[in-house]
């Protein structure tokens, strides 16, 4: 992998079942949603409501080891959701899942379906390599209020995603910064798929994600990493 990817010794000491699978892809042809990308939500929405079979997705048991590391760092996962819990419970809401770009449309479908957090980063505007940490607190995170950028800052001991610039993902997975998100115009990126425990299925919700990843940009060049912790 030309990105290194490092979980320090205070995440793994604070989640040991942690696991992720990174998905590097070169050569992307994203732009924006189509009618296929479109499909692949409505689909993935229908998935997620037979898995769960009348439960609420925090009542799902991966779900439920997510909120206990939410809660292992000081983070309130009713109130802060990991990025999976959220998008599916607005998959099973009126109006469902929002079209964002033909690329996150397909990592949201591959969330939404196999109750995953997934998550992609713009390999060309990342600085140097990734790490997830538990947060000084001292850490920039740049985001957007009322259209222009903001600098705040995580929590002393928060999870965080993290290049050599600043944060990237705030509270693990909850809020990932604009700076590396992916548009339209992306065509490198890093996919992370990270887990809980040794039943968060991350390899068949990898394999899948690179076949649509493979679909939606014939010739790209995709490698698949992991499950590691």
């Amino acid at each position: 992998m030309t990105l290194t990817l490092t979980v320090s010794d205070e995440v793994r000491t604070l989640a040991p079942g942690f696991t992720h699978v990174a998905i590097e892809a070169y050569d992307l042809a994203g732009g924006p949603s189509t009618d296929g990308t479109s499909a692949l939500l409505d689909d993935a929405a229908r998935r997620l409501a037979a898995r769960l079979d009348g439960r609420a997705p925090h009542e799902d048991p991966h779900m439920v080891a997510w909120r206990a590391a939410y809660t292992a760092f000081g983070a309130k996962p009713s109130r802060t959701r990991n990025s999976a819990e959220a998008l599916a419970k607005r998959a099973l809401a009126d109006g469902g899942l929002p079209r964002i770009n033909a690329l996150v449309d397909v990592y949201n479908a591959i969330s939404v379906a196999h109750l995953i957090p997934v998550g992609g980063e713009d390999l060309d505007r990342i600085k140097g390599d990734m790490r997830l940490v538990r947060a000084t607190g001292d850490e920039d995170f740049v985001t957007m209020a009322a259209g222009e950028p903001v600098v705040e800052h995580p929590e002393p001991g928060e999870v965080v995603w993290r290049d050599e610039e600043g944060v990237t993902c705030r509270r693990w997975n909850w809020r990932q910064g604009p700076r590396t998100r992916l548009t339209e115009e992306t065509v490198n990126a890093i996919f992370l798929l990270e887990g809980m425990g040794p039943d968060a299925g991350l390899a068949a919700a990898g394999a899948e994600l690179a076949e649509l990843l493979e679909k939606v940009s014939p010739g790209a060049r995709i490698t698949v990493h992991g499950p590691t912790g």
